[in-house]
């Protein structure tokens, strides 16, 4: 696979050539060893958590180096969000890992009078704290279609649970499929970002902005799948030396080989791979498979999110029963396969989480399921910190949401922040 790589980078790039390469470079094929964690975290003043945060306090926050260094790589987002990133390594020491460094930056806000939170959507009204020209580009591309943009990109939070793709290109395409139809189902056990009506805004945030690049990529083969619809995914922004990267609207990476780019030069080969990072998809491919479809969690809850989605995926007899679960909850929601944001099953999972008592069912055998594999796995305290987690929710038909009192001041203020976006997303026809 690397010497046909090279041999079409050093071809001029085509369509043909630009779908082998996206197919052959997204997946990379290896036994499933590792997993990493991507967290995001809301930043709130401990005694004002109405209050924005100012950019100039949270720059001033971190500021100073850790010393010794963190293991994972501290970014902040456009919001003013934090997102935490572990080093890839076998499931315990990924938690350990990401755990360790988490205690220091929750240290260093906490020395500053901030909390992190871990909540799917912000209460506050979405600012864009940043300059950066990608992120700008991505503001002006998403307000075309309205405020859900702005929204995703300012307010949201998630655990994106990061793992290998597979050994081969058969069980690359298993675990593909099978963290597809998972959806609902995870969407719904871990539902954290409520608003009257939902349970999982997010998730309906994320389903009402630009489907070529949020939807899933369908086909029976992930490589040509992905490739296809990554080439027709609209540009969201072009690198410029200087001036705006704002991209034409309505421009795919295919119009742009095809010569249609207004003003463009013809695009190269990291030009594309420029346009992978801009792809939202909610399984995205990057070399390992990301999952981003599941809200940030209270508290450490994150790491039952890692340890489930892991002990399924990674053990072949876990991955078919859950799978099969799944499939027959949104067949029987309305759908066969789960496809993406706003597929039937997802619908029910962003309103009615586990309340609903085909997606309790699925999650209450996805809860057992992890709990079996991870003590096959010899990791009897993350089994029952996962068994733990089904009877304080999926048995009682409650989701993390949940434990946010509808009337509540935060449920109020977040849905004031994202009365518009929670309309728009609310029925699928309204959204389209």
């Amino acid at each position: 696979m690397i010497d046909v790589l090279t041999e079409q980078l050093r071809a001029p790039i085509t369509e043909e050539t630009a779908e082998l390469y996206v197919g052959g470079t997204v997946f990379k094929t290896g036994p499933p060893e590792r997993v990493g964690v991507e967290l995001e975290w809301l930043v709130h003043d401990v005694d004002r958590p109405a209050d924005p945060i100012r950019s100039e306090r949270l720059a001033e926050v971190l500021a100073e180096t850790f010393d010794p260094p963190l293991a994972g790589v501290l970014t902040t987002e456009p919001g003013g969000q934090l997102e935490l990133s572990s080093q890839p390594a076998p499931l315990a020491g990924c938690i350990a890992g990401a755990a360790a460094d988490l205690d220091r930056l929750r240290d260093r806000t906490a020395t500053a009078g901030l909390t992190l939170t871990g909540l799917g959507l912000d209460p506050r009204p979405p600012v864009l704290r940043t300059a950066v020209p990608r992120y700008l580009a991505m503001d002006r591309h998403f307000a075309r279609g309205g405020p859900e943009g702005r929204t995703m990109m300012c307010s949201t939070a998630s655990v994106q649970v990061c793992l290998d793709a597979g050994a081969d290109d058969a069980e690359i395409a298993d675990r593909w499929h099978a963290l597809h139809a998972w959806l609902p189902v995870l969407t719904a056990l871990f539902a954290n970002s409520p608003t009257p009506g939902r349970r999982c805004t997010r998730a309906a945030v994320w389903g009402a902005i630009d489907p070529t690049r949020t939807s899933a990529p369908v086909g029976p083969d992930p490589r040509s799948a992905y490739g296809r619809w990554a080439l027709d995914a609209q540009l969201l922004a072009v690198r410029r030396e200087a001036g705006s990267w704002s991209a034409p609207a309505g421009l795919t990476f295919r119009d742009w080989l095809r010569g249609r780019g207004p003003g463009l030069p013809a695009p190269t080969w990291g030009d594309l791979d420029y346009h992978l990072t801009t792809l939202f998809p909610p399984v995205r491919a990057r070399g390992h498979l990301e999952l981003r479809a599941v809200d940030a969690q209270p508290g450490d809850g994150w790491r039952i999110v890692v340890a489930l989605v892991a002990a399924l995926l990674d053990d072949p007899a876990a991955r078919a029963v859950a799978t099969a679960a799944a499939t027959e909850a949104s067949a029987a929601l309305g759908a066969a396969d789960a496809g993406g944001w706003l597929s039937p099953a997802m619908q029910v999972a962003t309103r009615d989480a586990m309340t609903d008592p085909v997606l309790r069912e699925a999650g209450m055998t996805f809860v057992a399921t992890a709990v079996g594999a991870l003590t096959r796995a010899g990791q009897p305290e993350l089994a029952a910190a996962v068994a733990a987690f089904g009877e304080r929710y999926p048995a009682r038909r409650r989701c993390p949401a949940d434990d946010r009192a509808t009337g509540s001041e935060t449920g109020r203020a977040t849905g004031r922040a994202t009365d518009r976006a929670t309309d728009r997303a609310t029925a699928p026809e309204e959204s389209a």
